[in-house]
């Protein structure tokens, strides 16, 4: 699940404020580089042992002149560039999702205000309004992201919840006998019909019921934005020429930055290191990209990057129950009229006596 840190660097700065950061295992990218690099290593020094101690004279000659040539030919290959544009792609997109997550709170913060009231028919009818706004967001979830479908396996879930009654279960189990298309809409559907008939009781005014309307019909257009996103994503092509980029580097890099021997004065091979220091950071940026694109590409999982849903849906029911419940006792009342009156008599008192070039501006 997404990994929070900026409480950690909020008042930090100077030398050093991120070390402790570059420490941490969970959701770093290490954690996802680590057997890449591995294979990488295990690879590398296994030709290299094979050059070392496994290949007649002949041969070596043969494999140094294919080094020379690999090394010279490798950095023709775009890879920053493809690469660059195609993390910038996939994060723009990763944004445009956390853009689109539906929030209850707004929503209900209207219901509230424009159905205030204790009595049993205005109760009931706050809750049923929010009652299917967490429906319409948990039917959505549910449709994008796998551990809320893996909670929320099917209708009796949802009744158990707290989310449907049995009867609402009812006419979602006939629209799906009559449809496989996603039934989100349908409770945004009960939501305004149930503000609907609390205008006709008395209960709502008619500016109260078209905002609450307007702001339902909001929320399904957020949730839509998020099945959009999830159903369609970075044209495949992309994402297989900037994979295949990557690894193409990654094998030709395991053969032209082989350490030759240094007695054979080859050009530009002079020293043997025997570690392939640089090359392998330049392989560890090149693949941390990758695999940080990969990451976000999807984020409707439960990896240490991906947004947590179901958490989200525990608050969202929290939040509205909390609204739905709200009485007068929980609104501040206004403060008394001769304490406002006696503020203002003291601030122009303070102000009669001040001298005015103690607030000079060009003194501070």
């Amino acid at each position: 699940m997404t990994v929070v840190y900026t409480d950690k660097i909020a008042s930090r700065g100077g030398f050093g404020s991120f070390w402790k950061l570059l420490a941490r295992w969970r959701g770093s990218v290490y954690k996802v580089v680590w057997q890449d690099m591995l294979a990488y290593l295990i690879f590398y020094y296994f030709i290299n042992f094979i050059y070392r101690f496994a290949l007649d004279e002949t041969h070596q000659r043969n494999f140094e002149q294919l080094v020379i040539h690999i090394a010279r030919f490798r950095g023709f290959i775009p890879l920053s560039l493809v690469l660059g544009f195609y993390v910038s792609l996939v994060v723009s997109r990763w944004w445009g999702v956390y853009q689109c997550i539906p929030w209850p709170d707004k929503a209900a913060i209207i219901v509230a205000t424009h159905l205030p009231g204790q009595s049993p028919e205005v109760k009931e009818a706050r809750r049923d309004i929010l009652r299917y706004i967490n429906l319409t967001i948990a039917l959505t979830f549910k449709m994008v992201s796998p551990p809320v479908a893996r909670k929320l396996t099917s209708l009796n879930a949802f009744v158990s919840a707290g989310y449907l009654t049995e009867e609402e279960k009812g006419i979602l189990d006939d629209l799906d006998a009559k449809s496989k298309q996603h039934k989100t809409w349908v409770p945004v559907l009960w939501a305004c019909e149930r503000a609907e008939q609390a205008r006709k009781d008395g209960h709502l005014s008619d500016l109260g019921q078209r905002v609450i309307m307007s702001e339902m019909l909001e929320l399904r257009g957020c949730c839509g934005s998020l099945m959009g996103w999830n159903t369609y994503n970075v044209p495949l092509v992309y994402t297989q020429v900037v994979t295949l980029a990557v690894y193409s580097f990654f094998f030709f890099s395991l053969i032209g930055e082989q350490f030759l021997d240094p007695a054979k004065k080859h050009e530009g091979h002079n020293i043997d290191l025997y570690v392939p220091f640089f090359a392998f950071l330049q392989l560890f940026f090149y693949i941390s990209w990758l695999k940080v694109a990969e990451a976000l590409l999807n984020p409707f999982g439960a990896d240490d990057h991906d947004f947590e849903f179901v958490p989200m849906l525990t608050r969202h029911l929290e939040m509205t129950a909390l609204l739905s419940e709200l009485s007068l006792n929980h609104i501040p009342k206004k403060a008394p009229q001769a304490h406002e009156e006696s503020t203002k008599l003291q601030y122009i008192d303070d102000t009669a006596h001040c001298d005015v070039g103690e607030y000079d501006p060009l003194t501070l």
